[in-house]
């Protein structure tokens, strides 16, 4: 998209993208605590949007949507990485919850409802899928957990190392926890495998599910939570 002066239109182009930084931001905020904004992060990405029109080379040979994704996703963990938004008390609520789950698949040998989550944590049903809300930024492997890295770090900094070799994506790798994950996956319960399937397999965003499902977002984020929790429930045995 070109003015008549022969340049590129950016406004034009602005406006012909803004719908990907949308996308981008619903998909981050399921992994995100309640307190962040969703028109906070669509602002930071329409700003890593406008570097990318600036910085695009189309002779690197990729395509600028793939250029721009990357550029507007790095803005907003930026933005993120900059802010303290996953506070101490919300992180202990997640600790606690895996725990809770843990306990109760060695007593019971089985996956714990939800009732039964909250009733360990000792909660109504209610407190204990708000807890679930207001932990919504976990995420399924910390470098606390398999590299040692000290609890005051940023969230961010432990799960984007600059050490590739420490990055959970490549201890991911290893078969094992590949196979407990597999394992994990395969015996959550069978909405919470829809969810996990809608979101990393074919990239929905809270509201895409809500739809499918026939629920809230709100309970969409719960149950994504609630998975994860499940997940890193079983990894912390591997």
């Amino acid at each position: 998209m070109y003015t008549a002066k022969g340049t590129l239109d950016r406004d034009a182009q602005l406006q012909r993208y803004s719908p990907l930084v949308v996308r981008l931001a619903h998909h981050l905020m399921a992994r995100l605590p309640a307190s962040v904004q969703i028109d906070d992060l669509i602002q930071v990405g329409m700003i890593g949007l406008n570097e990318a029109l600036s910085r695009f080379e189309p002779t690197q040979g990729v395509q600028f949507e793939t250029f721009a994704s990357q550029r507007i996703r790095g803005a907003m963990l930026d933005e993120l990485r900059d802010g303290d938004w996953l506070s101490r008390s919300s992180r202990k609520q997640q600790k606690d919850i895996e725990a809770a789950v843990q306990r109760l698949e060695q007593r019971l040998q089985r996956v714990p409802r939800e009732s039964e989550i909250a009733h360990e944590l000792g909660l109504s049903l209610a407190e204990y899928q708000e807890s679930l809300t207001r932990v919504r930024g976990t995420q399924l492997v910390y470098l606390e957990d398999l590299a040692g890295a000290g609890e005051d770090d940023q969230f961010l900094d432990r799960y984007l190392p600059a050490d590739d070799s420490a990055n959970p994506q490549t201890m991911l790798s290893d078969q094992r926890m590949r196979t407990a994950l597999i394992e994990g996956i395969n015996k959550l319960p069978e909405r919470e495998q829809y969810v996990m399937s809608m979101y990393y397999e074919h990239d929905m965003n809270l509201k895409e599910i809500a739809a499918v499902l026939g629920v809230t977002e709100s309970r969409v984020s719960q149950l994504h939570s609630q998975s994860i929790a499940r997940l890193r429930a079983r990894l912390r045995e591997h």
